[in-house]
This record gives structure tokens, C-alpha cells and sequence, in this order.
């Protein structure tokens, strides 16, 4: 049985990004993903969304995490195999993730 370990390291807001504020098309300041928080940790069962995880990250990061599950490693890793580092492509407020795939 394999799990996907999945820890937010790191996010970003739009001043991060851009340097200043930026709203949304309502008019809203941006603000960082309400939904992530750094050194937050989901496991990933059954290639199944972890409860609570933003569904727009999940469609973003579902591909590297796919190759993890299968038993799969890029290329351009060198050890400790079985890592990979993604992130969501919210152009406003990016997050950085770690995806460790763990051997049961």
C-alpha cells in the first residue's frame, strides 16, 4: 500500500508576487490562500482529495502525485527518491508543495 504525504511549504501572497496589492475583479484585496497554511500536512489515500484540501490546487498537483503513486520518480531528482516539489497555479497567491510518497 502506498500513501502521498502532502506538506504546504510554502505561500505566497500578491505583494510576494508582484510587489504591492492587487484585487480581485470584485474589487477585493487579494489575500494569501485562505486555504493553505504553511507546514500543514494532508496523506493522500486511494488517490483520493484529502478532506479540506482546495480543489483548485488538487487538479494542479494531481499529476505529479499520480507518478508517485504509481511507484514513479523524475529525473531530475537526484535522493531522496520518491520526492516531488509542485505547486498550485493560483497567479495571485501561488503554494508550494511537498509530495513524499510513503511505502507501507
Amino acid at each position: 500500500m502506498v500513501k502521498v504525504k502532502i506538506t504546504v511549504i510554502k505561500t505566497f501572497s500578491p505583494e510576494d508576487v508582484f510587489g504591492k496589492k492587487e484585487k480581485i475583479p470584485s474589487n477585493e484585496i487579494t489575500t494569501p490562500c485562505p486555504k493553505a497554511n504553511e507546514g500543514q500536512e494532508y496523506f493522500v489515500e486511494n488517490l483520493d482529495k484529502p478532506e479540506g484540501f482546495c480543489g483548485w490546487a488538487w487538479r494542479d498537483i494531481y499529476k505529479d502525485l499520480s507518478v508517485l503513486w504509481f511507484g514513479g520518480d523524475f529525473p531530475w531528482n537526484k535522493p531522496p527518491k520518491g520526492v516531488a516539489y509542485t505547486a498550485c497555479t493560483d497567479g495571485l497567491r501561488p503554494v508550494c508543495f511537498k509530495l513524499e510518497r510513503i511505502e507501507m
